[in-house]
């Protein structure tokens, strides 16, 4: 502004100072350079959020004072505010870039299972969810795991059950969920030598034949009853997974139920609920 007063309009500096009320000493001082004087504090900090992005103001200062930093508390937060570090920042992993997987289902049994959860609401308002296991060989279902909790423990004491019962598949397919990406299950899969395979995020029909036995699922046994307790899903599922297994004609099959179309060593289903009881 004094610039131009001086070059454009023939003020003199003093008079340009007077008109824009500034010092001429200040209009004299060079402006501090605080990006230098800063440096350390900035790659201090910098480094610090990069590893622990998780951490506010104090406690990033308390670890710089840990470190021996002695910078006054003001300043570092200066610093900090001028990063925009106290402004929200995300935090949570990306999940990593996945490869679109063919949907080719194996004639052959324990070829490529397929996971998904499912949630849904009691009569009471209590919600639950339930695992569903199918054997993408015949679309049998292997298991309709019903529980208010289903962590990652859970599902690989399901898996060992079915593994029991049936062997262990060559490939397991899932979204990506948080048990699904946990290390228990990929620790499980690389125990039983088992393949496991993410689909892409946000691309359900990569895995849809889990996704055809969850339409079903819901509206045949979810929507069509109010359920009182979780015996009481168990108890219908059951029923109606013997009806689909064994009864319930499949369009992609040639319209006959799953063993009929690729019979299974004969062996009782049983829910993973009666066999962990």
């Amino acid at each position: 502004m004094i610039a131009i007063l001086v070059e454009e309009h023939g003020l003199s500096v003093r008079h340009a100072c007077q008109v824009v009320s500034l010092s001429r000493a200040a209009y004299y001082r060079p402006p501090p350079d605080r990006l230098d004087r800063d440096a350390d504090v900035i790659a201090a900090l910098t480094a610090l959020v990069t590893e622990t992005p998780q951490w506010g103001f104090w406690m990033c200062f308390d670890a710089l004072r840990l470190a021996g930093h002695r910078w006054n508390w003001k300043r570092v937060y200066r610093v900090y505010c001028a990063l925009k570090l106290n402004l929200k920042r995300r935090t949570k992993r990306r999940i990593p870039p996945r490869e679109r997987q063919p949907l080719d289902a194996p004639a052959v049994l324990n070829g490529m299972w397929a996971v998904d959860f499912m949630s849904d609401m009691l009569y009471s308002g209590t919600r639950f969810r339930t695992l569903n296991v199918l054997d993408e060989g015949n679309r049998e279902a292997l298991a309709v795991e019903v529980a208010l909790s289903l962590p990652a423990a859970r599902v690989t004491q399901v898996l060992d059950q079915l593994v029991a019962l049936h062997g262990a598949p060559s490939a397991l397919r899932c979204d990506n969920g948080p048990e699904f990406v946990s290390v228990e299950l990929t620790s499980w899969c690389r125990r039983h030598g088992v393949r496991l395979l993410h689909i892409q995020p946000g691309k359900p029909n990569q895995n849809a034949y889990i996704e055809r036995f969850n339409g079903s699922y819901r509206k045949e046994v979810l929507d069509a009853y109010l359920f009182g307790s979780l015996d009481d899903v168990r108890a219908e599922t059951e029923r109606w997974l013997t009806i689909y297994n064994t009864r319930r004609p499949h369009d992609s099959l040639g319209r006959v139920p799953p063993l009929t179309f690729l019979p299974r060593s004969p062996a009782p289903l049983q829910s993973s609920y009666e066999r962990s009881a």
